[in-house]
């Protein structure tokens, strides 16, 4: 390992050591593989004890948006009466404004809707939006959007639902245990022991800790790549690119030859 391998393995450990599960990065990492996680925050946000996920993914990407702005959901689950969950974990206010949450879940009918279906037949959406700030300031655990025919007063009945969850509530109730955890650097402080558990196994366990110092690396170089694509259509050169990009000479001409190949 060089020098700065070793430096940035280092800084890597340092902010594992403050991760917690509102940090959007390390929540996808809880939640990888893992149902039964999912399962129990979606349980707890929507007080629906008898929820069951069938299927979750984290980092999907929405593959039907050609064309459009991309978006790729922190989680996306599957329940068993085919309603469709999307969980994003927002730091920063901005990050859950109204137009983001109508796109997310537009994107969500999008990706759920084929040639030749009725409109009918497009499943429930739940986009939920988890903030470490009380976004709208009231003091209360959840603010639930739902479209309403204002002429009549009476709910649109769309089977679009919109929630943004108050990262900061605290109190004794299940949601008010689970914001907590959110909050929570150190395992033995959760309430919930399928949290605490992947928490532990990320931060305390030489297995879990290199695989999050695997996804940080990742994330690091893929930042550097983009970083380096850009420099070369400035007309940088390949050698200046890889000082500054700090990616291997090798990678950065190869990388030159992709792009001018596709060009």
């Amino acid at each position: 390992m060089t020098e700065e391998e070793k430096r940035y393995h280092e800084e890597d450990l340092q902010r594992l050591r403050g991760f917690r599960p509102l940090d959007d990065d390390f929540m996808r990492m809880l939640l990888r593989n893992n149902k039964p996680l999912a399962e129990l925050i979606l349980q707890i946000i929507l007080d629906k004890k008898d929820l069951k996920i069938t299927e979750e993914t984290t980092q999907y990407d929405m593959k039907r948006l050609v064309g459009a702005r991309s978006i790729c959901l922190d989680v996306y689950c599957t329940d068993d009466s085919q309603k469709r969950y999307d969980i994003e974990v927002q730091r920063a206010d901005a990050g859950a404004r109204p137009h983001r949450a109508r796109y997310h879940s537009s994107a969500m009918d999008v990706e759920n809707l084929s040639v030749g279906q009725e409109f009918e037949e497009l499943p429930d959406t739940y986009t939920i939006f988890i903030t470490e700030n009380d976004v709208y300031g009231l003091g209360k655990a959840i603010y639930p959007i739902e479209r309403t025919n204002v002429g009549t007063g009476e709910p649109f009945n769309d089977g679009e639902h919109i929630i943004y969850v108050n990262g900061a509530f605290e109190g004794e109730s299940d949601i008010g245990k689970l914001m907590h955890d959110f909050r929570c650097t150190n395992s033995e402080d959760m309430n919930f022991e399928l949290l605490a558990q992947k928490t532990y196994y990320y931060k305390n366990t030489e297995k879990g800790v290199s695989e999050v110092c695997k996804v940080m690396e990742d994330m690091r170089n893929e930042v550097a790549i983009n970083i380096a694509r850009e420099m070369l259509k400035d007309g940088v050169s390949v050698e200046k690119t890889a000082q500054y990009s700090h990616l291997p000479l090798e990678l950065v001409e190869e990388l030159k030859r992709t792009m001018d190949a596709s060009a």
